[in-house]
């Protein structure tokens, strides 16, 4: 099941190379913000997104880790039908 394969490890999940060029952005844009350079977006421009797919996978990937942080700011407890796996 590919949901299965790319929760335990999505980089060797079989995805596509566009899916993970826009992965492998998106976890750099959470993890190590600062880090972030031209290439990155270039990265993703190389396996065929255009300027608002670029955009869109930014701005999505921002907006979740700012309502994460919101939520753990305030000591939001998660919903109790999400399972911890």
């Amino acid at each position: 099941m590919l949901a299965a394969a790319i929760e335990a490890d999505w980089r060797a999940a079989g995805l596509s190379d566009k899916r993970v060029a826009m992965l492998t952005y998106a976890v750099k844009l959470t993890l190590t913000p600062a880090e972030m350079v031209k290439a990155d977006v270039d990265a993703l421009r190389d396996v065929g997104f255009g300027e608002r797919d670029v955009h869109d996978i930014a701005e999505n990937t921002a907006y979740y880790a700012y309502a994460n942080r919101i939520a753990d700011g305030l000591g939001v407890e998660p919903e109790t039908w999400i399972s911890d796996g």
